[in-house]
């Protein structure tokens, strides 16, 4: 069963809350690889939520290599396993280079990240 759950007291938007809560289920292996998920429609209905909502979050998952439209056949979880994983990997990697570039030492590069991270 496909079961989420929307905290509409939440600040963060329902799309955002099932697109992150669709990768902690990958992440966690819940959802494998080849898993066929619900449509928009149905989806939406069980949620309470509009289709839009749920479309937006299936847009950015697939953006984002989470899941794969195979046409009619609907969506499926992506065989390339948690390529969030590789994203944060490559976007750290480009973050190094940047302040590597501007000259900024280790420790100040990691003071930014820091205050980045609490600042959400």
């Amino acid at each position: 069963m496909f079961q989420f759950t929307i905290n509409t007291a939440s600040p963060i938007p329902p799309y955002e809350q099932l697109r992150l809560g669709i990768i902690a289920r990958v992440r966690a292996g819940e959802l494998t690889a080849g898993t066929k998920i619900p449509t928009v429609r149905a989806l939406a209905a069980q949620l309470g939520l509009a289709p839009n909502t749920v479309a937006r979050a299936y847009r950015e998952l697939e953006a984002d290599g989470v899941l794969e439209t195979r046409g009619r056949q609907g969506s499926f979880i992506a065989s390339s396993g948690d390529p969030t994983r590789d994203a944060a990997g490559r976007a750290a990697s480009e973050y190094v280079t940047a302040v590597r570039r501007l000259g900024v030492d280790d420790e100040t590069a990691v003071r930014y990240v820091k205050a980045a991270l609490e600042s959400r």
